[in-house]
């Protein structure tokens, strides 16, 4: 006996141990396959099944009368862009008044190609919806003279953690028994204390149901209900169903974790700092002369704020100088390539984004534009450039996007601003501005610059920072042109030659083209008026 017992030991010895190891690991993997796409599950999918989406069939018998001057206001869902033409035909109106321009971007395709890039265009919009949709953006209806209280906005939990719900109530007429159901879809319940006289059923679970026949033990019992989330995903929403006696209430609670700050020094003396707060950024091509009388000038001024340069030209000159980084790239490399690089090595809280052709002037108070940006929301604000003919431009644009069908939306773009910033009567909120700003450094980076823009590229930033950029304008802030007029008997640059071969081409068709297809394919756009 004694030959087949220490076996047997030695076998309990080590399976004992790896057992309850096994056991510590399982609860802490419910999931092992977890669907990370984002869909309308479970409470979702009731919500249409219940017809919460349509319009009641209730009231159709009641006739209405529409009221067209507003009825055209809402969207359509199916944009066009057109050329309205002016009732008058005045002499000299095109001089006179801003042109209206309608381009089609579907037609800088081949004929034989659109329909396969239409498909290879939608398939990739489907995904962009499916990583961008939440179920906190669904739309949730209050049923009428509902019997319970939840709470409406505001319920967050991180990741794979525990939280109260607060403001779970009853408020029913005498009965018998009084009885509450909650359901979750990526979460279960529980309750942190137990009540007396109150059944709790489905604890642990993704459906719980509490039960009294005291409904102010049961209001008591609902103060304690706990939401756990099970199933981890960083940025989402699950959608609670709460039940009654034939009544229902939806209410969501976002999951996801914590904003990460991202703060920076400004400096220990008083006021504001520009060096410690501020970094200019430019891109250079050939014209290091201008970029030399750039430099110069800013030194009267900020003779200590950092100067971020990235240059793309062939036989590049190292630019010497304290509190200056020049970054070298391949030759041509572009103009929105550059910019990238340049805002990549900005570790201020913001930038200033030049021309190499700017000159600082006593109007160039980045002071205004940091105060501005220190007291208002605003993510970038622009100035204004100053020619040597005495014209100052701002160059204020408003942006807008009209939902089109499977074709794509419409984007409109017009000269103009929205309203006053309250505080600054100089300044303006708008959605584009001059390529002079100040602008928080993290947002600018996020927007980023698409480096397919190699040559004349400016309005397209702005675009693709439109819902992310806080975008305002100031002309008490100004900053001066670089004289463009070449007198008679000046010494030829073979430098500002080249560089207007590449800034000015004979043909701007295929920049033209290159837009137009970026518009269409990445941003989903079928058209443009440009007012």
């Amino acid at each position: 006996m004694r030959p087949v017992k220490k076996p047997l030991c030695c076998l309990l010895l080590v399976s004992l141990p790896l057992g309850i190891f096994f056991l510590c690991l399982w609860p802490l993997k419910p999931y092992h396959v977890v669907d990370v796409k984002y869909g309308m599950p479970g409470i979702a999918e009731n919500l249409l099944q219940h017809g919460l989406w349509e319009p009641s069939d209730k009231y159709a018998h009641i006739p209405f009368k529409v009221k067209e001057i507003v009825t055209g206001l809402l969207p359509k869902n199916d944009c066009t862009c057109d050329k309205v033409e002016p009732v008058l035909n005045l002499p000299f109106a095109r001089h006179l008044f801003h042109q209206v321009s309608v381009h089609q971007f579907q037609q800088v395709f081949k004929e034989a190609e659109r329909e396969e890039l239409k498909k290879r265009r939608q398939q990739e919009y489907q995904h962009f919806l499916e990583r961008s949709h939440s179920p906190a953006d669904m739309m949730i209806i209050a049923k009428a003279n509902s019997p319970l209280e939840y709470p409406m906005q505001g319920l967050q939990v991180r990741p794979l953690k525990t939280i109260v719900i607060p403001g779970l109530s009853l408020q029913a007429p005498s009965r018998k028994l009084y009885q509450v159901n909650v359901t979750a879809a990526l979460g279960t319940f529980d309750v942190a204390a137990e009540v007396d006289e109150v059944m709790v059923e489905g604890a642990g679970q993704m459906h719980l149901s509490l039960s009294s026949a005291q409904v102010d033990n049961l209001n008591r019992q609902l103060q304690f209900i706990t939401y756990t989330n099970t199933i981890f995903n960083p940025n989402t929403a699950d959608t609670v169903q709460l039940e009654t006696d034939g009544h229902q209430a939806f209410f969501v609670i976002k999951i996801r974790h914590a904003t990460i700050p991202k703060l920076y020094s400004s400096g220990d003396q008083s006021g504001y700092n520009v060096s410690a707060l501020v970094t200019v950024a430019t891109k250079t091509f050939l014209r290091y002369d201008k970029l030399r009388e750039l430099i110069s000038s800013i030194r009267r001024f900020y003779p200590t704020v950092t100067i971020v340069i990235a240059d793309d030209s062939s036989n590049p000159q190292k630019i010497e100088g304290p509190f200056i980084e020049q970054y070298f790239m391949p030759y041509r490399k572009g103009w929105f390539a550059g910019r990238n690089l340049a805002i990549s090595q900005v570790t201020t809280k913001y930038l200033l984004w030049v021309d190499d052709d700017f000159i600082f002037t006593s109007n160039t108070k980045v002071e205004k534009l940091v105060d501005i940006l220190e007291k208002t929301t605003l993510d970038l604000v622009g100035g204004a450039v100053r020619e040597k003919t005495g014209f100052v431009t701002t160059f204020r644009h408003q942006i807008s996007v009209e939902r089109g069908g499977e074709e794509g939306d419409c984007l409109h773009t017009r000269m103009g601003h929205y309203h006053v910033l309250q505080g600054f009567p100089s300044c303006v909120v708008t959605d584009g501005v001059v390529n002079f700003f100040l602008a928080r450094t993290d947002k600018v980076q996020r927007v980023g610059f698409d480096p397919r823009l190699t040559r004349v590229a400016h309005s397209e930033f702005f675009i693709d920072g439109l819902g992310v950029l806080h975008v305002g304008s100031c002309d008490d802030v100004t900053v001066d042109h670089a004289s463009k007029i070449k007198l008679p008997w000046s010494k030829a640059d073979e430098n500002e030659k080249t560089y207007k071969e590449f800034r000015y081409p004979k043909s701007s068709e295929a920049n033209i083209q290159l837009k137009h297809g970026l518009f269409y394919s990445k941003n989903r756009f079928k058209c443009m008026v440009k007012n």
